[in-house]
């Protein structure tokens, strides 16, 4: 078949393709004029436009010569809940984001077995049958992430929870686009976190694409599925309403828990002041954002359900107001690939390419890497040169 013969493409997977990538015509007619012609059958693509339509909705050219749409499943356990029901379709972002940590999982693994590193204790060590409080002292003990210890502001909060987990052997990766690819943003209506449970390659990712207000909620959930030795990929909303999940319920308040103790929070909180006029000093004392404090306020029975919601809008409204910001894609790119594939892991590809066992050009491709001169600064960056 040369490229200017019409392909046996079924209309039908071109229109499948088409919204799986979340496109519409309009989208995608700039490039492909002919494109809503090839869909209602009347003309048919040649194989070089055809190969150029499944770049552009990221779809595996095999999957458009099927003769029916394949159904795509989330190769992991979905604990995502839209009132409680899972999200059917997955976007081709949030799957090739699946696959390429499942990738990095895998060669780290391999490296811990030949660098002979030791299984990471934590992992699978608690059940949902643990008290919730028990559980979350646990893991507060486990990543000294007692409020005494995360810094100043939640900001410090939140890189302390990564560093101390990464330090006990967890691949923590915080990005909001696929791979290094900036034109894919990911997107926090679909998913914001998920884990993928290893005893040598534990591993963790946090949609940054999310408010950095939310991710670390996000974060301290993925780290409790961990402890629990479940993998799971969840939205993780502070402003949903319970899940019914056990599991997923178990969770979160865990993970709520672990970031504000309701306890401490009982004390801290005025018997008499309206308490959303408390929110910025509550923050500063537990080192997370208003975010998280109102839902905390929520769970010690100082606001309804129906109170919380409307604080929580206006809450967010203001908070992406002052930082202007809901999406952690931009910043120094030295700062933010490391973080976007786990300092861990980035530190254990250049060792092991420095030490020959590892060709440049397959560490560049799992570093998100172009040329040897952005390696060698990375190396010295993360002082492993």
């Amino acid at each position: 078949m040369t490229a200017s013969v019409p392909a046996r493409v079924a209309p039908r997977l071109l229109v499948w393709a088409r919204e799986r990538s979340g496109l519409s015509v309009d989208d995608l007619n700039h490039k492909f004029p002919k494109l809503t012609e090839w869909e209602s059958g009347e003309r048919a693509p040649t194989l070089k436009q055809v190969e150029d339509f499944a770049r552009a909705t990221h779809t595996p050219i095999g999957f458009l010569f099927l003769p029916e749409p394949p159904e795509e499943q989330v190769p992991i356990p979905d604990y995502r809940t839209i009132g409680d029901l899972g999200v059917r379709r997955p976007s081709p972002d949030l799957l090739d984001t699946i696959f390429a940590c499942q990738q990095r999982q895998e060669w780290y693994r391999d490296f811990a077995q030949v660098t002979r590193e030791d299984p990471v204790d934590f992992v699978g060590s608690l059940t949902t049958s643990v008290p919730v409080v028990e559980a979350a002292e646990q893991i507060t003990a486990t990543l000294q992430f007692d409020p005494g210890e995360r810094g100043h502001t939640w900001s410090d909060a939140l890189r302390t929870l990564v560093d101390h987990a990464d330090e006990l052997g967890v691949l923590v990766m915080v990005s909001g686009v696929v791979g290094a690819n900036t034109h894919r943003k990911l997107d926090p209506d679909e998913f914001r976190g998920f884990s993928l449970v290893d005893r040598l390659a534990p591993l963790l990712f946090v949609n940054g694409a999310d408010t950095k207000a939310a991710q670390i909620f996000t974060l301290a959930h993925e780290l409790v599925h961990l402890f629990l030795g479940d993998t799971a990929l969840d939205d993780a909303d502070l402003a949903a309403a319970p899940t019914t999940n056990p599991v997923e319920r178990w969770c979160n308040q865990v993970a709520a828990e672990v970031l504000v103790p309701l306890a401490s929070l009982r004390d801290a909180l005025p018997p008499d002041a309206p308490v959303t006029d408390e929110l910025e000093s509550l923050a500063g004392r537990f080192k997370v954002s208003t975010l998280v404090i109102l839902r905390r306020v929520h769970d010690a029975g100082r606001l309804s359900w129906d109170e919380y919601q409307t604080a929580y809008r206006g809450e967010l409204a203001r908070v992406l107001e002052i930082l202007g910001e809901r999406s952690g894609t931009g910043g120094n790119f030295f700062n933010t690939q490391p973080a976007r594939v786990s300092k861990r892991f980035a530190r254990a590809v250049i060792v092991s390419t420095l030490e020959g066992q590892t060709l440049h050009r397959d560490a560049f491709q799992m570093l998100g890497l172009k040329k040897l001169s952005t390696f060698e600064e990375l190396v010295s960056r993360l002082g492993t040169g």
